[in-house]
C-alpha cells in the first residue's frame, strides 16, 4: 500500500471512530437525563406516599377516635339498661303476689 491510501484509510478510520465517540456521547448525555427524570418521579412517588401515609394515620386516628365515643356510649347505655332492668325485677319481686318472673 501506499503512503496515500494508508493515510486515506487511517482518515476514514478516525472519522468512524469520531461518530463512535459522539455517538457514545450522545448516549452518556441521554442516560444522565434519564437518570435525572428517573430521580424526579421516585422523589414525586415518594412525596405522594408519605402523603398517603399521612392520610392514612389521620383516618385511622379519626376511627379509632370514633369507636371509642361508640364504645363508651353503648357502654354507658348498656349500664343504664342493666339499672332500669335491675329496678324492674326489685319492682316486680317487691310485688310477689301480684307479678311473677319466671326465668328460662
Amino acid at each position: 500500500m501506499r503512503k496515500e491510501s494508508l493515510e486515506i484509510l487511517l482518515e476514514d478510520i478516525r472519522s468512524k471512530f469520531d461518530l463512535v465517540l459522539e455517538g457514545h456521547e450522545v448516549l452518556r448525555g441521554e442516560i444522565r437525563e434519564l437518570g435525572r427524570k428517573t430521580d424526579e418521579r421516585f422523589d414525586l412517588v415518594d412525596l405522594k406516599i408519605d402523603t398517603l401515609n399521612k392520610k392514612i394515620d389521620e383516618v385511622d386516628e379519626r376511627l379509632n377516635k370514633k369507636i371509642d365515643e361508640v364504645e363508651e356510649k353503648l357502654g354507658k347505655k348498656i349500664d343504664a339498661v342493666a339499672v332500669d332492668l335491675a329496678a324492674h325485677r326489685a319492682d316486680t319481686e317487691a310485688h310477689h303476689g301480684v307479678y311473677r318472673v319466671k326465668e328460662g
